[in-house]
């Protein structure tokens, strides 16, 4: 470990070199930066991964089932269990997508799931990112490095493998592809902030990296143009673009980012698009209140990962508790990601409080509350001292023949002190994730 340390700009200079950066578009301005990383490794236990992975599965597992019932049957608003009204008042839900089952009933195929370990030891899950989840790419790319400035720290730990991650993409590829076509991974762009993962993982997959106008859809099939005109039917597509960006034919008119027709091509069967169209109604926020009950209802089990409390001021009662305890809450957007729309109330004066229980009360579905979990820090490397920073773990589940679990993950830690908000397009930092044999 202490070679690690001693090491530490070497490898952020490698990381620079590989151009392992971060991009934050914003008022219309791009920003590129560097995605600090630390040396020193986040260790989970391998009883602690033993109960991760379990949970995790479980809980994708329901999440599949819920996105599979609510665009068909619906039963779970039938039985009351769900609203009616949550549902189709969320902004993730797509009427274009009712009735499309997608190939080998695989609605998720990559889930990155945040989750934080409190002060006790128990691990919470934040929220559930179904749609384009990233950051897979960092913890492979610093551990190819870090092993190469420092292979005897690597010769002694006794840790999970983490580069089988491309492995396990490419047989979730595999196992939805339709008719053998390409793979591509649709990237909306050199100015996406997450560029760099779509060029790594489509170079070590052997995808084809496919920018918009590169697709085109004909006879209700995909197809990729290459040189000289020449087209490959396309068997399945790692979307890196956004479900409204995605078809303008059907979705918003003016994107230059999708392929028009997609959605015809997908809805016949023809191209298998992962994650799947329609994802967002079980990322949403406010439905991240139902999951455990989700997991109840579908596979008849006690859920293994908790919630943090969560309150939805949807619900009379839960508005009349978050109105009334907002300062010692944590107030969250539903349609923000990237640590954008997150609003902690002991941070708040007095016209900042005031304004958003307003909006809380004419706007009540467009919030959630939660308490405020007093995660643990991680040390990390500051100026060569060791400080003490929130650090939360975003692990990745892959859907394939089998539910997967990655042996890695995202740490990403905040680099403010007293900070909980540890998102990169914040300012966040991320450290490798080991897991123990």
């Amino acid at each position: 470990m202490r070679a690690l340390v001693e090491q530490s700009n070497a490898v952020n200079k490698w990381l620079e070199r590989f151009g392992v950066r971060f991009g934050v578009y914003k008022g219309g301005v791009f920003h590129e930066q560097l995605f600090p990383f630390d040396p020193l490794p986040r260790v989970i236990s391998s009883e602690d991964w033993e109960f991760i992975e379990t949970g995790l599965v479980q809980r994708v597992r329901a999440l599949n089932l819920f996105l599979t019932d609510i665009y068909n049957e619906k039963q779970i608003i039938k039985d009351g269990i769900i609203p009616e009204e949550f549902i189709y008042s969320s902004k993730g839900y797509l009427p274009q997508c009712e009735g499309i089952i997608p190939p080998q009933k695989v609605y998720i195929h990559i889930a990155g799931i945040d989750l934080v370990q409190a002060k006790d030891r128990s691990w919470i899950v934040l929220e559930d990112n179904l749609r384009i989840p990233s950051g897979a790419s960092y913890p492979i790319i610093a551990r190819t490095i870090t092993r190469k400035v420092s292979p005897h720290t690597f010769e002694q730990a006794k840790i999970a493998e983490n580069r089988n991650y491309i492995e396990l993409l490419r047989k979730t590829m595999d196992h939805v592809n339709i008719d053998k076509g390409l793979s591509v991974i649709l990237t909306p762009g050199r100015y996406n902030s997450a560029f760099f993962e779509h060029s790594f993982l489509a170079e070590k997959t052997g995808a084809t990296l496919a920018f918009p106008g590169d697709l085109v859809v004909e006879n209700d099939h995909v197809y990729y143009k290459g040189l000289f005109n020449a087209r490959a039917r396309v068997g399945v597509i790692y979307r890196r673009v956004s479900d409204e960006f995605l078809d303008p034919l059907v979705f918003d008119k003016s994107s230059l980012l999708g392929v028009p027709n997609l959605m015809r091509a997908y809805a016949k069967g023809n191209v298998a698009v992962m994650n799947a169209l329609g994802n967002g109604i079980a990322d949403d926020k406010g439905l991240c209140y139902f999951v455990p009950k989700m997991v109840e209802y579908y596979l008849k089990e006690t859920p293994l990962l908790q919630n943090a409390p969560t309150y939805l001021p949807y619900f009379p009662d839960d508005r009349k508790y978050v109105l009334e305890n907002i300062q010692k809450l944590v107030i969250k957007d539903v349609a923000e990601a990237g640590g954008y729309g997150v609003m902690f109330g002991r941070d708040m004066n007095a016209e900042e409080l005031s304004r958003i229980k307003q909006l809380i009360e004419t706007e009540p579905r467009r919030w959630i509350a939660q308490e405020v979990i007093d995660f643990i820090d991680l040390e990390v490397l500051e100026d060569a001292e060791i400080v003490y920073r929130k650090a939360d773990l975003r692990a990745f589940v892959l859907c394939g023949e089998e539910v997967k679990v990655w042996q890695s993950g995202l740490t990403r830690f905040a680099r403010e002190e007293g900070s909980f908000v540890v998102n990169s397009s914040q300012g966040g930092g991320f450290k490798d994730t080991w897991i123990e044999k």
